[in-house]
């Protein structure tokens, strides 16, 4: 049987951060209703168009998923078991945000199977937080992380972010310092990103902003003093921003980026099923009246699939397999990309060994520039 992955887009937050460009907003109860009985029917008719797959993987995001009331979540994955094949050892995510989450709240995630929360604490400075547009502080979220530990939750993430505006290499290592106290089994670590739209673009998209954000050769210092630093403590970089204990590596996200199809479900939320890509309606008034419904769908050709390959697969610190490119394409990846690999591994940008091709240290800080390298100039006839 094939397998898949399933994501679920839970828009709602209780206020939209500064730097924030997913499709979140704040909504009242009566919408959060609403859109839990468009998810129901969009579960029902994506479950009985593929029977035919089992899902390896669940991840609910948002949005702040925490924000629902556990008993809508209860019935979300009432219908999801009752019209996909779950399997029993499926890894369960859902992102949280302290103090939106309860005792009693936890209970009952853990008895619907979730198994894997993601805290989005992003500092441990409470005047950070307070410039990220945060709800919670540092306190409030050491309150929730107990709770999921004392309601049986382990395997838990913590999300962090450096690159923060005034933020020195001494505070960033202060936050690291105390979330490795709290012995997660996982730490996505990612910098700051100024999208456009946001609030944060107004403040600091321009010249005279910028200069208030850590310069370049100051963010890059922040990231090898992560990587540094986690390694030490036990946390093994498994990809470009994320490092985990032994066998506690993201298994949702591993198959994302290994190419494995998921089934994106929800208001926005995207899909890369049969060789083909598309997302739902981001209007939630059209959502409600034909969820599920399919926009923007693209059909991918060989050679989208091939660039996405390196592209994707070059994310992880093991990279990627030249045995299971010919498998896939029919084709010797080098014969495809005659002379990149060897070039890129004598600019110490890559290493080519032992049937795998992967970055190393130099070759991260640059993977922008080596991942430019695998895109083909020449068009392929389509599968």
């Amino acid at each position: 049987m094939k397998e898949m992955e399933l994501y679920l887009h839970i828009p709602f937050c209780v206020k939209k951060c500064g730097y924030c460009d997913f499709l979140s907003f704040p909504a009242g109860k009566e919408t959060q209703k609403s859109y839990k009985e468009a998810l129901l029917r969009e579960i029902k008719e994506a479950g009985e168009q593929y029977r035919e797959y089992q899902v390896s993987t669940i991840f609910i995001g948002g949005g702040t998923p925490t924000i629902l009331d556990s008993s809508d979540m209860a019935e979300l994955f009432d219908g999801l078991r009752s019209t996909f094949r779950i399997l029993k050892e499926a890894e369960i995510s859902m992102e949280a945000n302290p103090g939106t989450v309860t005792k009693e709240k936890l209970s009952d995630y853990r008895r619907a199977g979730i198994n894997r929360l993601s805290f989005g604490l992003q500092s441990a400075d409470n005047g950070e937080l307070k410039l990220l547009g945060r709800i919670h502080t540092w306190e409030d979220f050491l309150e929730s992380y107990g709770l999921a530990r004392e309601c049986g939750f382990s395997n838990i993430n913590i999300d962090l972010m450096s690159a923060l505006p005034g933020q020195t290499a001494d505070v960033w290592l202060d936050t690291l310092r105390r979330t490795v106290k709290l012995e997660p089994e996982h730490i996505s670590a990612y910098s700051l990103m100024i999208e456009e739209g946001t609030p944060f673009y107004e403040r600091y998209g321009g010249t005279a902003g910028a200069a208030l954000l850590p310069g370049e050769e100051e963010d890059r210092a922040m990231y090898h003093r992560t990587r540094e630093f986690l390694s030490q403590h036990g946390y093994r970089q498994y990809e470009i921003s994320n490092y985990a204990r032994p066998g506690r590596e993201c298994r949702h996200n591993i198959g994302y980026w290994t190419g494995v199809p998921y089934l994106g479900l929800g208001l926005g939320a995207a899909s890369y099923m049969e060789g083909e890509r598309f997302s739902n309606s981001r209007g939630m008034e059209e959502y409600l009246r034909e969820p599920g419904r399919r926009f923007e769908a693209q059909r991918l050709t060989k050679k989208d699939r091939e660039e996405e390959f390196f592209f994707l697969g070059l994310r992880l610190t093991k990279g990627v397999s030249l045995e299971e490119f010919e498998r896939r394409f029919g084709v010797p990846a080098k014969q495809v990309y005659p002379g990149i690999m060897e070039r890129l591994a004598k600019e110490n940008a890559a290493v080519l060994e032992d049937g795998r091709f992967f970055l190393t240290e130099y070759g991260m800080d640059v993977s922008n520039y080596v991942m430019a390298q695998f895109l083909q100039q020449e068009e392929q006839e389509n599968f």
